[in-house]
């Protein structure tokens, strides 16, 4: 495997496995997007108890489809049975494509990853990931209700799954997962998976930068009560869909692999200027923000409408205030690493998982603008386009250098997502009873 499926290919994929396991496999509509397009789940087993796995949840992120398909074919097979994937104890529920209409505006993101070079300049050209309201796990958090979400709300009620797992991949770093509940048994098949496959696990994780860390690359939902959670704008996180299964003594795990890895994930020397550092991410992210969103003040009048176009919807979003948000969440961090007691805290690991994001967030907005300005038929949009386009390719080659960032294959990605997905589900099984 080297490159990532389209949805039409997992689609079809799975109508495939179907008809070779009759009787094992079954394929359902289980809602419709806003734009009328079918969500589908692929079961097989009959077992009793089920496992519910949530494929491309985020549409800038295409390793879940693969990986739903890779576990549908081991259960289908009976390959390296397990309790957990005996079909005879348990159901694989596997959500084909959470967000099939996000999925629409990424797509050539798997011809962009694919190729002997694997550039990073690509896949941000291609990539779209809606605001934050338009995300169908994030949506109920914003107190929105999207078809997408209630879908998956509906098939949890009907399930009561006992692990939901959600499939994710990070542009750059090392692999982690995040809990609503502890699984005690999973720390250690999911870093060795991670160390056969030469996958970093990440130590410290914007997604789960306050939430308890037992394990290296685990990560568990703090308590309800707790006053530090996710990095920023998770007050709400139990209107999510993640902690659904909660309401049936479930858990889900979000499993994060890379797709570009950088050995930096696993340093756990300590930052040797962690405050300093912290200070110049928050300015890197702000001060990129502000270029794009220069650039974007001279294109606004000709660019479509937010309401009719997602990605302006997206770059608006960012230029309101997401910038400033992401870095006004490092100020704790910074304050405490200020601090004799806390000078070493932090490690490099932590410091590179911010650096990921601080660089991220404007290649996000520069790759989306870059659609729109090519796009436009406006006599300023080519100028633009150039201005905007040598600041980017810059970006993504700092990205690269100051990282040291390396392609992790598909098929190793999908294989440790995979194995990760097992091994919790294993757990969960034994937890639960």
């Amino acid at each position: 495997m080297d490159r990532y499926p389209t949805v039409a290919d997992v689609t079809e994929s799975a109508r495939r496995l179907v008809s070779r396991f009759p009787g094992a496999g079954r394929l359902r509509r289980i809602g419709t997007s806003r734009a009328g397009r079918p969500i589908l789940m692929l079961s097989v087993g009959h077992g009793p108890r089920h496992v519910l796995v949530v494929a491309g949840p985020h549409s800038d992120e295409p390793v879940g489809g693969a990986t739903a398909l890779a576990l549908a074919e081991r259960v289908a097979r009976g390959e390296g049975r397990s309790p957990a994937t005996d079909p005879s104890r348990v159901t694989w529920n596997l959500i084909l494509c959470l967000d099939p209409d996000g999925a629409t505006l990424s797509e050539g993101i798997e011809e962009a990853t694919a190729g002997p070079d694997h550039a990073l300049e690509r896949y941000y050209r291609a990539a779209f990931r809606p605001v934050a309201a338009e995300q169908p796990e994030w949506a109920p958090i914003e107190s929105r209700q999207l078809p997408e979400s209630q879908a998956l709300f509906d098939v949890i009620d009907e399930l009561r799954p006992f692990l939901q797992c959600s499939l994710h991949s990070v542009d750059a770093g090392g692999s982690w997962v995040q809990l609503t509940r502890a699984l005690p048994g999973l720390a250690v098949p999911f870093q060795e998976s991670a160390a056969a496959l030469g996958i970093p696990v990440q130590h410290g994780t914007y997604d789960a930068l306050y939430w308890e860390n037992p394990s290296p690359g685990i990560h568990v939902l703090p308590p309800p009560d707790a006053t530090a959670r996710l990095a920023a704008g998770s007050e709400n996180i139990g209107r999510s869909t993640w902690c659904a299964p909660m309401r049936y003594d479930g858990v889900t795990a979000i499993v994060e692999v890379p797709l570009w890895a950088t050995d930096l994930a696993e340093d756990l020397s300590p930052h040797p200027e962690a405050a300093g550092a912290l200070r110049d991410l928050s300015a890197l992210v702000r001060e990129g923000g502000r270029q794009v969103t220069a650039v974007l003040d001279k294109a606004r009048g000709f660019l479509p409408p937010p309401q009719e176009s997602p990605p302006r919807r997206v770059l608006e979003w960012m230029a309101d205030d997401l910038y400033d948000l992401v870095a006004d969440s490092w100020e704790p961090l910074a304050r405490r690493a200020a601090t004799p007691e806390g000078a070493h805290l932090l490690t490099t690991a932590h410091i590179s998982a911010l650096d990921v994001v601080a660089r991220r967030q404007p290649l996000r907005a520069a790759g989306l603008l870059l659609r729109l300005l090519a796009a436009a038929d406006d006599p300023a949009a080519p100028a633009l386009h150039r201005e905007l386009d040598d600041l980017f390719l810059t970006w993504c080659e700092d990205f690269e250098k100051a990282l040291r960032l390396r392609w992790v294959p598909v098929e190793q990605q999908v294989a440790h997502q995979a194995r990760t997905v097992v091994a919790a589900a294993e757990s969960a099984l034994t937890t639960v009873g």
